[in-house]
């Protein structure tokens, strides 16, 4: 059943994706708007993008009028098109509760070309020892990391950090009988003080995890699901290397190299964002139902920083 169905991008995603006005959870603290977009890495706009960069872009979002999932979301809320950033507040905490998934996977292969298909080995061959999100939305994820990781210690515990790098961004002196990092940069992951074992592996060639079965008790990914090119093969993956009642826990903001990115993430929004990664957890099968949350840093007297969400899933107890 969970096979990709034919149609067009555009098709899949409004059958996927069109929400009635009553079931649109309408935010509080966990808002989101369905208008912001991706921003480049190391830039506080996307300005820094190419020009060619922008063009695909918006060529894309162009193709499917406001964007794909825009374009069946938001007026569907609103009654019109040309929505403004406050005008669409969306809470994304509920967002995935009790939400009715198509029978068939709605994305094609296409929903997952990038703008730049050279290799990952080639762009990612130079190591970059820098943080992607800012640090007031680092802090958020290692809070939620604290909160939900087995507690530090414990010789037993097991922890996975898939697209891993030179920081993992896991609770200060975090420490478990073991941390394995699996990224594509072998001097970044060789700088994680965090791991004791890392793999060099490009998931969008090869998604399996080169571990047993039932080997962990919880999954990272941060700020990288949206590179992924195979996604449901890599969950499933993810589900059979977790051990009975661990957790898959993937987080990302707004910010990405945009010519990585997949076709279906640069031409949407935050909220979309949690449901194309709640899919994921979905039709992957094996996990309880996922969930969502807003770890956004509150705003400071300078203004808001980089929005930061979790999207996780639980593979049942036995």
């Amino acid at each position: 059943a969970n096979r990709e169905r034919p149609g067009s991008a555009l098709e899949n995603g409004l059958q996927m994706f069109k929400l009635s006005r009553s079931n649109l959870p309408v935010g509080k603290k966990g808002a989101a708007s369905f208008s912001s977009g991706v921003r480049c890495f190391g830039t506080s706009s996307s300005s820094s993008c190419s020009k060619k960069c922008k063009s695909e872009i918006n060529r894309r979002t162009a193709n499917v009028g406001v964007g794909l999932l825009m374009g069946s979301l938001v007026p569907a809320l609103t009654g019109q098109r040309g929505v403004s950033a406050s005008a669409a507040k969306i809470d994304v905490e509920q967002l995935l509760e009790g939400y009715q998934w198509p029978d068939e996977f709605p994305f094609r292969a296409q929903d997952f070309a990038r703008f730049d298909e050279g290799t990952d080995s080639a762009f990612y061959d130079s190591p970059r020892f820098v943080t992607h999100i800012d640090d007031n939305a680092i802090k958020a994820l290692t809070k939620f990391y604290e909160a939900e990781l087995p507690k530090s210690g414990q010789n037993d515990v097991a922890v996975l950090d898939i697209c891993s790098s030179w920081i993992s961004h896991l609770p200060k002196n975090y420490s478990a009988g073991r941390i394995a990092g699996l990224g594509m940069n072998e001097q970044e992951l060789k700088a994680n003080d965090a791991l004791t074992e890392y793999t060099v592996r490009d998931l969008n060639v090869d998604p399996t995890l080169p571990y047993e079965d039932n080997s962990f008790d919880a999954v990272l990914n941060a700020v990288s699901v949206d590179y992924m090119t195979k996604p449901l093969q890599l969950f499933r993956e993810i589900e059979r290397v977790l051990k009975p009642g661990g957790m898959a826990i993937m987080s990302f903001s707004n910010r990405c190299f945009p010519t990585k990115a997949i076709s279906v993430w640069t031409q949407t929004g935050d909220p979309d964002h949690v449901l194309i990664v709640g899919s994921y957890f979905h039709y992957s099968g094996g996990f309880e139902s996922p969930k969502a949350k807003d770890i956004s840093p509150a705003p400071t007297f300078w203004g808001g920083g980089d929005p930061m969400y979790v999207v996780y899933g639980r593979k049942p107890a036995a």
